[in-house]
């Protein structure tokens, strides 16, 4: 009997803990090689969809000014994707990009964390989007203001333990998108993440280390009331 409530104890207990549900590091042997391609890319850790918003991918180092947040510090393996093709000055605000489907099924306290490469003439501001319902409708996250070019802004973090929506949910999506600088006088513009260039269509948004964590949701009373007797059954069989 002892032994049957311990194993349940640990049972429990295993089923609260924090980890990664899945996550995209982009890495390969060479940049043909990265598993998925550059149009969805498959997960390294776990399952998911990576797609592509109105751009165009492929691969690029991991390493280069500065460098993701990847552990592993050469390239090959150590890839980012890397996105071009933006929208035109004024137009398509908050609507390219790249996009992520995850099921959260079984978890809880839902974070996304990402690191982004900004080239001279990208959008300084990018936004992060999610979806509890599949992309029917969207809430606006966090904007990241990327003011420098060239440059590895890593480990931006988006934490949506507050929103129990997306806990346990098949549907959960989320996107990170180029959007207009708010904070301009004249309305409607894409700003240059360096300011001495200006915003080009052909501006790089390069992305890594892309990561959906959450803690195992702990089973609701009934079910461990159901847990409890099983146990208890068992101990009574053995002591026949």
């Amino acid at each position: 009997m002892k032994s049957t409530l311990t194993l349940g104890a640990v049972l429990i207990a295993g089923a609260s803990q924090a980890g990664i549900i899945t996550q995209w590091d982009f890495n390969g042997t060479s940049s043909s090689t990265v598993p998925g391609g550059v149009s969805s890319p498959t997960a390294s850790i776990g399952l998911g969809t990576a797609s592509l918003l109105g751009v165009t991918g492929s691969f690029s180092s991991g390493v280069a000014n500065g460098g993701s947040s990847d552990p592993v510090t050469t390239s090959p393996p150590n890839f980012g994707w890397q996105t071009t093709g933006y929208a035109a000055q004024g137009t398509e605000n908050g609507q390219r990009g790249v996009q992520f489907a995850v099921s959260t099924v079984g978890f809880e306290d839902i974070m996304v964390s990402f690191d982004v490469r900004k080239s001279n003439t990208s959008s300084r501001f990018t936004r992060f989007d999610y979806s509890a319902n599949g992309g029917t409708t969207w809430t606006e996250g966090a904007l990241l203001d990327g003011n420098a070019g060239d440059t590895w802004f890593n480990l931006n973090l988006n934490d949506l333990s507050a929103d129990s929506g997306v806990d346990n949910n098949a549907n959960f999506v989320f996107r990170m998108v180029a959007v207009f600088d708010p904070n301009i006088v004249v309305a409607g513009q894409y700003s240059a993440s360096n300011s001495s260039s200006s915003y080009a269509t052909t501006g790089t948004l390069r992305w890594d280390m892309v990561t959906v964590s959450g803690t195992e949701a702990v089973p609701e009373p009934a079910t461990m009331a159901v847990l409890a007797g099983l146990g208890l059954a068992a101990a009574r069989r053995r002591k026949k």
